[in-house]
Order: C-alpha cells, then sequence, then structure tokens
C-alpha cells in the first residue's frame, strides 16, 4: 500500500468513527508557524497591528528613560535594552551608577549576542525580552543540565569526556555561566563564525 493510499484509509477510518480527518503534513506546518517565544499573536491579520503598538511601546519608553536622564544619546545599545527592561518590570534602579545584579549581567550578555543576529533595535528589544522571559521560566531546570550535558557529550564524543574526567576537569567546567547565559558572551565571536575553505 502506498503512503497516499494509508493515509486516504485513516481519513476514512478516523472520519467513521467521529473524527475529523488531520492530515500530518497541515498539523507540521501549524507547528512551524507557531510563536514558541510568544513575540507575535497567533492571527497573522493582527501582526502588522501588533508590532505598531510594540513600536510605540519601545519609543514611549526610552523617550521616559531619557527624560528622566537615564540614558542618552551615548548610552550603549544593550544598556539601552537593560533599562527599558527595568523600567517596565518595575525594577529599574534609583541611579544608572548601581551595581548591576546578576541577572543584569545575563540580560546584558544576551542582548550583546542578539544584537549581533537583529539589526532593528525594536524587534531586537522584544527578541531579547521574550528570550530572557523563557529563560526565567526555565530556571528551575538548569542543575540538572550539567549531568544532561555529560550525558550528550557521552554520546557524541565519548573520548573526549573520558578525557576531561581523567583531568578532573568536568567538575571545574563553567556549567552555571554557560547555562544561565545560554552561552551567550561565553564563546569568542570568532567560534561561532563559518570559516572558509581555503
Amino acid at each position: 500500500m502506498t503512503e497516499d493510499s494509508q493515509r486516504n484509509f485513516r481519513s476514512v477510518y478516523y472520519e467513521k468513527v467521529g473524527f475529523r480527518g488531520v492530515e500530518e503534513k497541515k498539523s507540521l506546518e501549524i507547528l512551524l508557524k507557531d510563536d514558541r517565544l510568544g513575540i507575535l499573536p497567533p492571527h497573522h491579520e493582527s501582526h502588522a497591528r501588533v508590532m505598531l503598538y510594540r513600536k510605540e511601546q519601545y519609543s514611549d519608553v526610552l523617550h521616559a528613560l531619557k527624560v528622566i536622564r537615564f540614558v542618552s544619546d551615548a548610552t550603549p545599545q544593550v544598556e539601552v535594552y537593560l533599562r527599558m527592561c527595568q523600567l517596565e518590570s518595575g525594577r529599574l534602579p534609583r541611579s544608572p551608577s548601581f551595581p548591576l545584579d546578576p541577572e543584569d549581567e545575563v540580560f546584558l550578555a544576551i542582548a550583546k549576542a542578539m544584537e549581533e543576529m537583529v539589526e532593528d533595535s525594536v524587534d531586537c528589544y522584544w527578541i531579547i525580552r521574550c528570550f530572557v522571559n523563557q529563560l526565567n521560566k526555565y530556571r528551575d531546570s538548569l542543575p540538572q543540565l550539567p549531568k544532561a550535558f555529560e550525558q550528550y557529550l557521552n554520546l557524541e564524543d565519548s573520548r573526549l569526556l573520558s578525557h576531561l574526567k581523567t583531568c578532573s576537569a568536568v567538575s571545574k567546567l563553567p556549567y552555571d555561566l554557560w547555562f544561565k547565559r545560554c552561552f551567550a558572551g561565553c564563546l569568542p565571536e570568532s567560534s561561532l563564525q563559518r570559516q572558509g575553505l581555503g
């Protein structure tokens, strides 16, 4: 039996027992269109309007930060993103000179990485904000990641894992830094660039 005839058989069977037919291709397309970060609403008709609102919100928050002299045109863009997020979440410190929290350092590292990938500052801000919010939702899982990393490394390169264990280096790896930042700011930019074959 060919794949089409099997699918048709299933469709007929599902309809007989009272289920509407579900085509795998359509289901996959829907899943692929799904916006996992929650950056855009599910209805495509409203994307333009939502983006307009987000641009206006970005401009309003940026203007507010400039009015209270928390940022200026000379402020690095990643710090502007941080201050905007802090203002919107009610965590803006009394002065820009206050030391940054560890969470803020993570935000800045992720913002620097995103800034390399996203040209538009409004889009970049929203992506950073939503990414960090998603990351914070899974903060409780971070302690489990070193063990999962070792298991994956064992599958991919067991010799490397054995060598790291022999050198007692496994326990000294900066897991906390890697996983809290999703590796942002942990690897030199040159290591992420594709090398041309000469």
